[in-house]
C-alpha cells in the first residue's frame, strides 16, 4: 500500500519518479571519489600504512554511487 494523500498525490517528501540527470550523477561519483581519496590519504598518513588509500577510494566510490544527488 503506497502512501498517498486524500487528493491522490504523493507526499512532498517522496520524490517518486524524479531521477537525477547523468551530469549530476557523475558529479556525485566524482565528489565521492575525491572525499574518499582525502580520507584515505589522512588515514594513511596517521597510520603509516599505504593500503588505507585504496580503502578510502573504495569507500568514496561506494558512497558516491549509493547516494542520490540532490535534484536540480
Amino acid at each position: 500500500m503506497s502512501a498517498q494523500r486524500s487528493d491522490g498525490r504523493k507526499p512532498s517528501g517522496d520524490r517518486g519518479g524524479e531521477r537525477p540527470s547523468a551530469a549530476a550523477r557523475r558529479k556525485q561519483i566524482i565528489v565521492g571519489l575525491v572525499m574518499g581519496a582525502i580520507v584515505g590519504v589522512v588515514i594513511s598518513a596517521i597510520s603509516q600504512f599505504w593500503l588505507w588509500l585504496p580503502a578510502g577510494l573504495a569507500l568514496g566510490l561506494a558512497v558516491g554511487v549509493i547516494m542520490k544527488p540532490p535534484s536540480e
